[in-house]
């Protein structure tokens, strides 16, 4: 008989930030349209995403330390409190004015607040489920997140094209503020004795640089760094690029960009769902690298359809294989990584390899607007497929790299 994933904290873990991500969901559609409603450019749209970018780069310099001092839970929960309070100051001013500057403040400010509950978030999963549980519940927390996708654009493109982005905004802060309300309920097991009493002895640079030397020292680790460093160039745009095509060269509404990215949500469900069985079947290193090379596939193919149900089609293929490939990334990191260092380790990875973001999402949105929308995605695939090929020379292509003897 299977053992039951996780117990009643897993479960009400998984249901609260289930309603956050529907949440986030919303401004996911609704901050590129109040940017594209107020200023009608891409480009804008881009640099907005660039300084997000900057914010969660930066972060991730003190996040994971931060994560591995002090007490998990409650920073989840002052996290979801400073986004709730930050994404519903917009609306209350955007009943008055519709100051663009305001959204370059506090969007990268709650993207601070992101990266702290991300960080935080890995490191409390192998604290609610056994550690050989690790790949099926982040697949199953990946997919009910996912889940939620699906209906959230939809509802925020409707609430967009009826009151305005403003107020699907707003919904997004209500959300967090209740995900902070049941996170309060939670529960976490015990972490090892004196982990934060250590931590505190040392520097945040220096935590910082333990975290990066643990990457840099784990083969397998290292070599997914260098090549998710390069793919982030190409993928931190794109989402942007896709609204922007839907929106200006298809001549679509909002509710339509709404819909597209519901469907697109569709696939990461998909994926998250499928990639436990995926992993055990063809090993990590078949998993990672195909998944990648179909995504690349996929977004290419965004550039040969000028239909919605083709964006929508191909944009749902991406997502999906990229499901796949993020899944098995982050559980492979969870299950090398020792508790103790986890929240140093991922933040060491989401910095490093979000290093180049905020150019590539500056540099593919300006080419985008400048070169056309269809040859800017069909390079980037072409350059999604180029780098997975690359990883098939590197350790990545073990199929039980979970094996290796750990670095320290």
């Amino acid at each position: 008989m299977s053992r039951r994933l996780g117990g009643r904290d897993f479960v009400l873990f998984w249901a609260v930030e289930t309603l956050s991500t529907f949440g986030s969901s919303f401004s996911l559609i609704a901050v590129p349209l109040m940017v594209l409603h107020a200023t009608g450019s891409v480009v804008q749209m881009g640099l907005l995403t660039g300084a997000v970018s900057v914010a969660t780069l930066a972060s991730g310099f003190f996040a994971g330390v931060v994560a591995d001092r002090f007490d998990r839970r409650k920073l989840l929960i002052l996290c979801n409190v400073a986004q709730a309070l930050l994404f519903g100051i917009v609306p209350v001013v955007w009943l008055f004015a519709t100051p663009i500057w305001l959204l370059y403040v506090v969007v990268p400010l709650t993207a601070v607040f992101a990266m702290l509950f991300r960080v935080t978030y890995v490191t409390v999963v192998p604290r609610l489920v056994d550690a050989d549980q690790l790949t099926q519940a982040n697949g199953r927390l990946s997919a009910t997140f996912a889940a939620t996708g699906v209906i959230g654009p939809i509802l925020a493109g409707v609430i967009s094209g009826i009151f305005g982005p403003a107020t699907a905004l707003a919904v997004d802060a209500a959300t967090f503020a209740l995900a902070a309300a049941g996170l309060v309920f939670v529960r976490l097991r015990p972490e090892p004795a004196g982990q934060h009493a250590v931590a505190a002895k040392v520097s945040f640079w220096g935590e910082f640089a333990t975290g990066a030397r643990f990457l840099w020292r784990h083969p397998v680790l290292r070599a997914m760094l260098v090549q998710l460093t390069m793919l982030i160039f190409i993928w931190q745009g794109l989402v942007d690029v896709v609204i922007f095509y839907l929106k200006h060269d298809l001549g679509q509404p909002d509710r339509t960009v709404g819909y597209v990215m519901a469907v697109a949500a569709l696939g990461t469900v998909a994926g998250a769902l499928v990639v436990a069985r995926v992993r055990r079947f063809a090993g990590f290193g078949v998993s990672w690298i195909g998944s990648t090379m179909l995504a690349g596939l996929s977004i290419a193919a965004i550039a040969l359809t000028h239909s919605v149900a083709g964006v929508a089609v191909f944009t749902t293929l991406a997502f999906a294989f990229t499901a796949v490939a993020g899944i098995c990334s982050l559980s492979l990191r969870q299950e090398v990584t020792p508790s103790a260092l986890l929240g140093r380790v991922t933040s060491a990875w989401w910095t490093i390899h979000g290093s180049l973001g905020p150019i590539g999402a500056a540099v593919v949105t300006a080419g985008a607007a400048r070169f056309g929308v269809g040859l800017v995605i069909g390079v980037c695939g072409i350059a999604y497929l180029l780098i997975a090929a690359c990883a098939t020379l590197t350790p990545i292509r073990l199929p039980h790299p979970e094996r290796l003897p750990s670095p320290l």
